[in-house]
């Protein structure tokens, strides 16, 4: 009864959380935006101390139910071992010492990374991140395709129920690291269960020393054990010694497989008075733990030293600064939150959010950013802030997201059509929603932009419009932290009566 229950909570978590990736044509309300809310990292690294607290009861208690049902990478690794049963019937598992070393040195690395600001290393392994990226580069594009072929069946017979989508590639770099994530984990799990969450994972080691001391463990009833070994040979965990008739709490994963395959009933999910003795017996382990899990936590309100972000000042019209999505507040807070999961570059309406490679440094790789070339962020438009769960991206109200200032607009009047072709345009100024560009007097009839940098909020709109090429003559300068503009009472009434605010 234990593994059906897990099993369906495993599967309804799954679904929801790869919809929630997915999903282009607004299914899911957004209300579930808790789904993410409540995985380990972006808690952390929000600071979120309900659901952490939550999740460290719950671990306490229960033992790694977090890894067992929550965690997406976790219920796709039980996918893969699941299919490998059904073409490798007779390959089994066997129990493995636990790779401590191993798993001490990436949980410490990763911390260190996380103090000195390489947040690209914690984002690569997350599980939820991983799963993340998984499901916007690899899973959505198949899923689009899928759309776009039901689109093109139904069209054909009349019915206009499926719509036709684009799809494209943001990032060439974070699609090839999507797929070596895929492919990695997926051989990891195919020939050795959980071993992803027991060697690599840092949040599966984290909650594993806790789930050590959990009050609720699966024991082995030495009594009625007959040493057949069937639970050894089916722990996707490999953390059952059927020798020693011992099971190694912080590596199992509380699948149940093994309670369900004993035919002498000698598994058992029980308080385990044992463990709870052993709570008033000192352990350096734990204090480690306990000192790694408040280092971390209180690097996650510090704010790190500036990054020296590279530019490309050769050319004119290229960004110096990328710029961060509404709500970051600064880009220090940014890359120190953020944790690339990339539900924000999914889940923007525009498109205009992209996996960026070396725009914010090394440290930043696969970060967010800003990119125009598809389209311009909208005015009216606060999905970004509202789906962030590690608080990367505050959350913003509509007037909020109005007076924010992301980037500042930028004139080449070199590269005008104005002055290189004589020909009149103003399209920039028809498509800014605060009429920072303007048109003002040129010569021969003609006006020619002019920009009020105060008033910008930096959406790109000017920038993607702009027709100058090969390289635009207006664009959206990076700036290292967001502002907050004013506009004149005069300019909103033109904004309210134009109808400015795409």
């Amino acid at each position: 009864m234990l593994r059906k229950i897990r099993i369906v909570v495993s599967v309804l978590f799954f679904s929801l959380i790869t919809l929630y990736f997915v999903d282009f044509a607004g299914l899911l309300p957004a209300g579930f935006s808790l789904l993410a809310q409540i995985q380990f990292l972006p808690a952390l690294l929000a600071l979120n101390l309900v659901v952490l607290a939550a999740l460290v009861a719950l671990t306490f208690i229960f033992g790694r139910v977090y890894c067992s049902s929550i965690c997406p990478l976790g219920t796709f690794q039980d996918i893969v071992n699941w299919a490998r049963r059904k073409f490798l019937k007779k390959k089994r598992f066997k129990y493995k010492k636990a790779a401590n070393i191993l798993r001490w040195s990436v949980l410490t690395i990763t911390i260190i990374a996380f103090i000195s600001g390489f947040s690209f290393l914690i984002g690569l392994l997350d599980p939820y991140s991983a799963f993340g990226r998984i499901s916007v580069h690899v899973l959505k594009p198949a899923y689009l395709a899928g759309n776009n072929l039901l689109e093109a069946i139904f069209t054909h017979f009349g019915d206009h129920t499926f719509y036709r989508m684009s799809i494209y590639t943001g990032s060439v770099f974070s699609l090839i690291v999507a797929l070596i994530t895929l492919i990695v984990v997926g051989i990891m799990a195919w020939t050795g269960g959980r071993n992803y969450c027991n060697t690599i994972c840092p949040v599966g080691t984290s909650l594993g020393l806790i789930s050590k001391y959990s009050l609720f463990q699966i024991r082995i009833d030495e009594n009625l054990c007959n040493s057949c070994g069937a639970c050894g040979r089916n722990c996707k965990a490999s953390c059952i010694d059927t020798k020693n008739h011992k099971i190694d709490a912080s590596r199992c994963i509380n699948c149940f497989d093994c309670i369900d395959v004993c035919n002498q009933s000698a598994m058992k999910f029980t308080y385990s008075m044992k463990t709870a003795k052993k709570q008033t017996i000192p352990d350096t382990s734990r204090r480690r733990f306990m000192l790694a899990v408040a280092t971390t936590s209180l690097a996650a309100g510090k704010v790190l030293a500036d990054k020296t972000i590279p530019g490309h000042n050769s050319i004119k019209t290229e960004r110096k600064k990328a710029i961060t999505p509404p709500g970051a507040l600064n880009s220090k807070h940014f890359l120190t939150q953020c944790t690339s999961c990339h539900l924000c570059v999914s889940s923007c309406p525009s498109e205009v959010i992209k996996p960026a490679f070396l725009e914010y440094g090394l440290g930043g790789i696969m970060q967010p950013m800003m990119s125009f070339e598809k389209g311009f962020c909208n005015y009216d438009c606060t999905v970004c802030t509202d789906v962030c769960p590690s608080n990367a991206l505050i959350s913003l109200t509509m007037e909020e997201k109005h007076h924010n200032q992301m980037g500042q607009v930028q004139l080449v009047l070199e590269n005008c059509i104005v002055v290189t072709d004589g020909t009149s345009c103003g399209a920039c100024s028809e498509h800014c929603p605060t009429q920072a560009v303007s048109m003002i007097p040129y010569k021969d009839g003609l006006t020619i932009p002019h920009i009020e940098v105060d008033i910008c909020v930096g959406c790109g709109g000017c920038e993607y419009i702009c027709p100058a090429v090969p390289f635009k003559a207006i664009y959206v300068e990076g700036i290292d932290k967001h502002k907050r503009i004013e506009l004149v009472k005069e300019e909103v009434e033109k904004i309210e009566v134009d109808g400015f605010g795409f």
